[in-house]
């Protein structure tokens, strides 16, 4: 950390507006006001790459080390049986440094997709080997293979995408092609007939199935549940851009809308099967999912881990499914065995799910109890504590506009046509949805036949025509309320948190209306139409005849001159 008085920094940049502006704010120095003397704390130098070859040498053979755990399960490693694997793998990851990953929440986004690459998870896949060197390659391969060419990649590896606006709410039920997927590690592929799934801890008595036994219907009634999985970072791009928060090791993928989806999953209710090893045992009251993927955190390595309550085991509403949207699970998605928690944060709904152990409280895995953790805004970098934060489960009443587009440009007749969607988790469902063109102040319902069906575990795809007669900057406004009459904190500050979790605000964005129900503007750009004169960009300036000076003479014989004569 390079710290300097401010009486001797005086040195400018080629950057220096863009600093001072904050256009580039992961450059600007923290200013310490704490002492007697001012001082800047400069962002530290890129550090010279280092490696103990001897301290990696002692951890042994890699791919002995994190081989194949089980045959037919490539890309599986297990992590949370074997602590002394755990501990090997933290020397090998802290015995050497690692190119650090972009800034974005202050820096630029690149102009690319993917967006961000993830270079950090893959030089760690690397430094491990065995199972895992391969699983960067192999998982972008799935990807090409398996997602809608036009999805956007938000981090490349581990793989998060949603699909793009125009597309989100296409269709009430998502394509699985075009299904938001959200990954903390590599996809593994496991053959079917290989897999199995084992439910232990406090259960009267520990078991482990085949999918084709957990298919028997003989066995266990299948379900099909229509159901929306959304990420706690839907929309989160709108805090980064209002005020940046939590960037840890994972990049923290900058989500717009479309970090959420809808789809039809076949399965069974996990109550069934506890009910099948004869129950849980006191004290349990959680259940904690094992997922085959690798995460890394904190240089610290593990199978991805969660937990839920028995209450909504017991609810039946977690689904173990094998199949969305009429076919089996795409790898990408979990294949061959998924978890579904119906209204819950996605993060619960495991992929590639091989265990279920019955606990007594909710899991100390970091992705339940360091993770997906809702701040109170005065809690931040240097004094968070995860126990200061509220573990997300239910997902709170939200919605978005999938157009227009944030900055758009509309020519309309007195009218914008928006779309959208609507939701609220827990079992609450959009009841209405309201629209306004002017900020917040007027609001208008849309109406409910133009609102997708309802239901207790999806959202509710809508259109309207927004009544807008004004010129110039506008911003619409989008809210839901679900119901239970909860509805959306009207400002992104009243919901933005250090984790940068839950943007459920009422979505706003600024679009230029250029209504055509006005005379001068349609005759504007009927002119500019045959003089064969572009109308975009709107930034740009165009030479466009107004009034004759004829016509500015009349005026002034009928009106007076802006100054008096007297």
């Amino acid at each position: 950390m390079d710290t300097l008085p401010v009486r001797l920094d005086t040195a400018n940049r080629p950057d220096e507006w863009k600093i001072e502006q904050g256009l580039s704010a992961h450059k600007l120095p923290i200013l310490d006001q704490s002492g007697e003397e001012v001082v800047h704390i400069y962002p530290p130098k890129e550090e010279k790459q280092w490696k103990d070859e001897e301290a990696i040498a002692a951890v042994g053979n890699r791919d002995e080390l994190f081989r194949m755990e089980k045959e037919g399960w490539k890309g599986y490693v297990e992590w949370e049986a074997y602590p002394d694997k755990k501990a090997a793998a933290h020397k090998l990851l802290t015995a050497q440094s690692f190119e650090p990953c972009p800034d974005f929440m202050f820096g630029p986004i690149p102009d690319s997709n993917p967006v961000l690459t993830g270079e950090d998870f893959k030089q760690w896949h690397a430094a491990l080997g065995g199972e895992l060197a391969s699983m960067p390659d192999d998982s972008w391969e799935i990807v090409l293979q398996e997602k809608h060419p036009d999805m956007l990649h938000l981090l490349q590896f581990p793989y998060n995408g949603e699909p793009p606006k125009r597309l989100v709410t296409n269709k009430a039920i998502t394509p699985n092609p075009l299904h938001f997927v959200r990954n903390h590690g590599g996809i593994p592929l496991i053959d079917k007939d290989k897999f199995s799934l084992s439910l232990d801890g406090l259960v009267a008595n520990p078991k482990t199935y085949t999918l084709d036994e957990l298919q028997d219907e003989s066995r266990f009634p299948q379900v099909e549940t229509t159901a929306t999985i959304q990420c706690s970072g839907t929309r989160r791009i709108e805090q980064i851009t209002r005020y940046g928060g939590q960037g840890d090791e994972v990049p923290q993928a900058p989500w717009a809308e479309g970090a959420i989806g809808t789809a039809r999953y076949k399965g069974i209710s996990l109550k069934k099967i506890i009910k099948d090893c004869g129950g849980l045992i006191k004290p349990a009251k959680h259940l904690e999912f094992y997922g085959v993927d690798t995460y890394v955190k904190d240089l610290e390595v593990m199978n991805y881990l969660v937990s839920v309550p028995w209450s909504k085991v017991k609810a039946n509403e977690v689904i173990l499914a094998w199949e969305m949207n009429g076919e089996p699970l795409p790898k990408i998605h979990g294949y061959p065995l998924r978890v579904v928690v119906l209204g819950y944060i996605g993060a619960r709904s495991v992929k590639w799910l091989y265990r279920i152990k019955a606990i007594e409280n909710p899991s100390l895995a970091p992705v339940q109890s360091k993770e997906y953790l809702y701040f109170n805004q005065q809690v931040g970098k240097y004094n968070q504590r995860p126990t200061d934060g509220i573990q997300i489960q239910e997902m709170p009443v939200s919605s978005a506009i999938m157009s227009p587009w944030n900055k758009q440009a509309i020519i309309h007749n007195g009218s914008i046509h928006c779309k959208g969607w609507a939701y609220s988790g827990g079992g609450r469902w959009p009841e209405r949805v309201e629209l306004s063109a002017d900020g917040g102040f007027s609001w208008y319902a849309v109406p409910q036949e133009n609102l997708s069906k309802k239901g207790r575990w999806v959202w509710r795809t809508w259109e309207v025509d927004l009544p807008c007669e004004v010129e110039g900057w506008i911003e619409i406004v989008c809210r839901c309320w679900d119901n239970a009459i909860n509805t959306q904190p009207l400002d992104v500050r009243s919901s933005w948190n250090w984790g940068l979790h839950v943007t459920q605000s009422a979505h706003r964005i600024s679009v230029y209306s250029i209504n055509k129900s006005r005379p001068v503007t349609r005759e504007r750009i009927e002119l500019m139409d045959r003089m064969g004169i572009p109308l975009a960009p709107l930034s740009r300036y165009q030479v466009v005849p107004t009034q004759s000076w004829e016509d500015y003479e009349r005026y002034w014989q009928t009106h007076e001159p802006r100054d008096v004569s007297e």
